[in-house]
């Protein structure tokens, strides 16, 4: 039965988005050189401005490929490459999102197709069935403002976090994803009591300290930043970097007691108009070339492990250790689109929320 609210559930949500997203969405590159020009179709939930470097060095190596991005929301995305393919029509040749689950259940429902000639040294829990890879290295973190915590001691930890909701200086000063209206926010949490018999203890002294929900990074970010929260939790630490570097009143804790750390994916759909051409971009994407270029311009994490520097999993991995605890790349992320065990888990984040 959930599996066909789910479906209705992402039809509907699907069409809404296309009505007011749809033809505002494509941006086109076209060919650098005017002989044998062929198209590569991406759809991306990372701004096409973000993706940009990425796309002018492809551009560069191969000068007659013109390039249709899709800047879309991960549920498009993922509605419209089961749309496209089954009403027998080609979809992107190349996914890109930040939508684990989704990614995955497209690849186990037997939307993508293989990559065989990726020669790159990848970490096995970032890649599956050899059709499904990860790109980034992306922890979730706690953001603070600097000058709320002056004379007092910041939170290295769940538990120190917990104990600093007890003061009442900090109440309404938090803030987190509204996990209902946020899968990354869900994601992130859903990992966290995995991880954390305790979560429920902290979850429940954020409702006691009147927790701000959000549905996302940059709405937390932003008042993080100015001093309206003194705190934000789970936050996507790509973005948060990038805030840093604008916002020296910002601060970054990577917990201690261990810190989730997420991947933006990449498949080929199996009904790629151009599938050698999306290979060719995802093999690029997975190049120590385009991860350098990852890290240094997008400002996104590089997975790579021969690619040094701070931003990078090799550079996190030197900095934190153990503490970090990667989403593995495999059916098991399916289980969180299971609606039954998403309601059952909303329910208790609420009551717990509410102290009940």
């Amino acid at each position: 039965m959930y599996v066909m609210t789910f479906r209705l559930f992402f039809l509907f949500a699907f069409a809404c988005l296309t009505a007011f997203q749809g033809a505002q969405a494509q941006s086109i590159m076209p060919a650098r050189s005017d002989g044998n020009t062929r198209v590569l179709t991406i759809y991306s939930s990372l701004d096409e401005h973000v993706s940009k470097p990425l796309l002018v060095a492809f551009q560069q190596q191969r000068p007659n490929v013109e390039i249709h991005y899709y800047d879309l929301q991960s549920l498009e995305i993922y509605e419209r490459t089961i749309e496209e393919t089954d009403a027998g029509r080609p979809t992107a040749d190349l996914l890109i999102s930040s939508a684990m689950d989704l990614q995955i259940k497209l690849a186990n429902d037997g939307y993508s197709q293989p990559v065989s000639d990726i020669q790159q040294p990848w970490p096995k829990w970032a890649k599956w069935r050899e059709s499904v890879f990860g790109l980034t290295f992306e922890p979730s973190v706690i953001v603070y403002h600097k000058p709320s915590f002056a004379g007092n001691d910041v939170p290295d930890n769940r538990s120190e976090l917990n104990t600093l909701l007890n003061d009442d200086a900090y109440f309404g000063r938090i803030g987190t994803y509204d996990i209902e209206r946020s899968g990354l926010g869900y994601l992130f949490l859903a990992r966290d009591a995995e991880h954390d018999r305790d979560l429920w203890k902290l979850v429940n002294a954020m409702g006691n300290a009147g927790v701000k929900l959000y549905s996302s990074s940059s709405s937390i970010l932003e008042r993080v930043a100015d001093g309206r929260l003194a705190v934000g939790y789970n936050i996507l630490g790509s973005y948060a970097q990038a805030w840093t570097d604008k916002q020296p009143e910002l601060g970054i804790i990577h917990p201690e007691d261990f810190t989730v750390v997420m991947s933006r994916i990449a498949l080929v759909p199996k009904s790629a108009k151009n599938p050698d051409l999306g290979r060719e971009m995802l093999s690029y994407l997975m190049s120590e070339t385009g991860q350098t270029i990852m890290a240094n311009d997008l400002k996104l994490p590089a997975i790579h492990p021969a690619v040094g520097g701070p931003n990078t999993a090799s550079g996190y991995r030197k900095q934190f250790g153990a503490r970090l605890r990667p989403i593995t790349i495999g059916p098991g992320l399916v289980a969180y689109l299971d609606q039954v065990k998403r309601a059952r888990f909303i329910r208790k984040w609420n009551k717990s929320l509410r102290g009940e």
